[in-house]
């Protein structure tokens, strides 16, 4: 994958617009550079949001995480895909649709991929809701809501790149192509 690419002024003299070219910092997920940037981001403190904000920095997430319930079953999702109990999907309101993270279950730590296909939780300190599958995989389905960490493994910035977050820092590069599959699959 080529990195962006832009012209961007430099300086002005006499009138005339001086201009290089530069390569965004977001390297390409499978360069050394960008795993760099993973490790970095792994070693940095959770986050907990505060805002509904789109986060494309990849940092990880720290919070309470709940699950869906049956009821919601095929209903429309933020995605526009139907929503099924059984697949490997998770709802945040910060990370951007199409991110695949890790999510540990603190108390177990019991860990589970997803891919963000909702918006979502809205309840005060929730960092995500995942799919009933995926909860008795995180062995949370007694207590319905549990400690998490949330650390984004793919995530897809504004222009159509995508950057490895800080849950690709412990991943192998099998891994990482499973990650990215999920990532890229409907």
């Amino acid at each position: 994958m080529w990195p962006f690419v832009a012209k961007i002024p430099l300086w002005t003299a006499c009138g005339m617009v001086v201009a290089a070219t530069i390569a965004s910092a977001i390297p390409a997920p499978d360069s050394p550079s960008a795993r760099e940037e993973a490790q970095r981001l792994d070693r940095l403190p959770p986050v907990t949001p505060s805002s509904r904000a789109i986060d494309h920095s990849g940092r990880k997430q720290k919070g309470q995480a709940s699950y869906y319930a049956t009821s919601f079953a095929h209903r429309k999702m933020a995605n526009g895909n139907r929503l099924n109990p059984q697949a490997r999907v998770a709802a945040s309101k910060t990370l951007p649709l199409g991110s695949t993270a890790r999510v540990v279950n603190l108390q177990t730590g019991k860990a589970a991929v997803v891919k963000i296909e909702d918006r979502g939780s809205f309840a005060a300190n929730r960092v995500m809701d995942v799919m009933p599958k995926v909860a008795e995989e995180l062995a949370m389905t007694k207590r319905g809501i549990v400690p998490v960490e949330v650390k984004p493994i793919i995530v897809p910035q504004p222009n159509g790149e995508t950057k490895l977050g800080a849950g690709a820092a412990e991943l192998t590069p099998d891994q990482l192509r499973e990650a990215s599959r999920i990532a890229t699959s409907r």
